[in-house]
């Protein structure tokens, strides 16, 4: 039988028939899968899986093979920092949740997880949450952030999780599509999932006073359908989002603003430091390539060269 895996637990899954009804299945010996990645999980949320039946009165199932994936999307492994961990696989939308305040999410974090949707081909959007905390100076940053992004080609909606009237357009932006929600603990991505589907009762839990840090509410990746079409996966609050099997040469290519300009410098492998000839440093001059990406960038590569 043939399935879909709607939540992962790392030894036991939920998997959907074409019937609709939901198994709950492991793995069982050598999983058979097409494709080479190596990851510290070999099924994701996302994946279309074969499955045998194991006990029917109880709804049992064992996994034995992975279709062919379209796509998917990684992080460094929360257990080996040398390792891959898939977040999900067959996405059409990385949505990352983000807030400027209770918590403030670092422009810093947003670039990783945006370098890593264009690395494995998922389209991103970012959502600005508890927009209605925003006050005085903050709302220079929501700004700046529609500024930033913009210019990089990202689409931005500022969201009140808890306001229903807020959310229509990434409602329609979302429907009929499989979309990731990924970000820090404690910038809403439960109660933004409880607006759009009503009853489906994630927890959420308040921010830490003492620390302004949120505090894990989803344990385990699972997907749920959204009912005007459409399926959200959510995923576990993640305090930084490590990079992996990224080369300093190919960086650039995931930032999409300056994707443009490479092709102008004088040399392939280019860095865009201090190289002559380069043709990113008068885009950024020119207000084409805004200077906080930029300086994100240069943080980001300094962090892959450590490695070496």
């Amino acid at each position: 039988m043939i399935g879909l895996v709607f939540k992962s637990t790392g030894s036991w899954y939920s998997v959907q028939d074409k019937d609709g009804n939901f198994w709950d299945a492991r793995i069982k010996g050598k999983l058979k899968t097409d494709t080479e990645i190596s990851s510290t999980n070999p099924v994701a949320v996302g994946d279309k899986v074969i499955f045998e039946v194991e006990d029917e009165h109880v709804k049992t199932a064992v996994i034995s093979g992975i279709k062919d994936r379209h796509n998917y999307i990684v992080r460094v492994s929360p257990h080996n920092k040398n390792q891959k961990h898939i977040i999900a696989s067959n996405i059409d939308l990385a949505l990352l949740v983000t807030s400027i305040a209770d918590p403030r999410t670092s422009t810093g974090f947003i670039d990783r997880f945006l370098l890593t949707a264009e690395a494995y081909h998922v389209p991103a959007i970012i959502v600005v949450n508890k927009i209605d905390l925003v006050k005085n100076k903050q709302t220079d940053v929501l700004e700046l952030w529609k500024h930033i992004y913009g210019l990089a080609g990202y689409e931005l909606f500022p969201v009140t999780g808890t306001d229903i009237a807020t959310l229509a357009s990434l409602e329609n932006k979302i429907r009929n599509k499989t979309t990731l929600f990924s970000g820090h603990s404690g910038v809403g991505k439960s109660t933004l999932i409880n607006q759009m589907i009503p009853g489906i009762g994630q927890k959420t839990k308040v921010v830490s006073g003492w620390s302004g840090k949120g505090q894990h509410t989803t344990t385990f990746a699972e997907m749920f359908l959204l009912p005007d079409g459409g399926k959200i996966i959510d995923t576990p609050g993640v305090k930084e989002f490590g990079l992996i099997d990224f080369e300093k040469e190919e960086l650039s290519q995931y930032f999409p603003e300056m994707k443009e300009e490479l092709k102008k410098c004088k040399f392939n492998n280019c860095l865009h430091m201090n190289e002559p000839g380069c043709a990113v440093k008068p885009a950024i001059h020119d207000g084409r390539i805004s200077e906080e990406r930029y300086l994100s960038y240069r943080a980001i590569l300094d962090s892959i060269e450590k490695k070496w």
